[in-house]
């Protein structure tokens, strides 16, 4: 899901797609979500499908917790 979402903002300009990126899933994912993201980002979870490089950009901004 979150490479989805990074092909629809692969159009725009890298900074704005990464942070268009990081909105989204901190607006729309729950918290439980992102932390499983950023295990995948981080080398801590396997994942049977490369994780797009806006999508690891945009984990490096990424809060797991939090307010929703």
């Amino acid at each position: 899901m979150a490479n989805q979402i990074a092909q629809f903002f692969a159009v725009y300009p890298e900074e704005d797609a990464i942070e268009g990126i990081r909105d989204h899933l901190e607006k729309f994912w729950p918290p439980s979500m992102r932390k499983d993201l950023l295990a995948t980002a981080n080398g801590l979870a396997p994942s049977a499908v490369p994780l797009h490089p806006l999508v690891l950009k945009a984990a490096g901004h990424l809060r797991a917790g939090g307010p929703e």
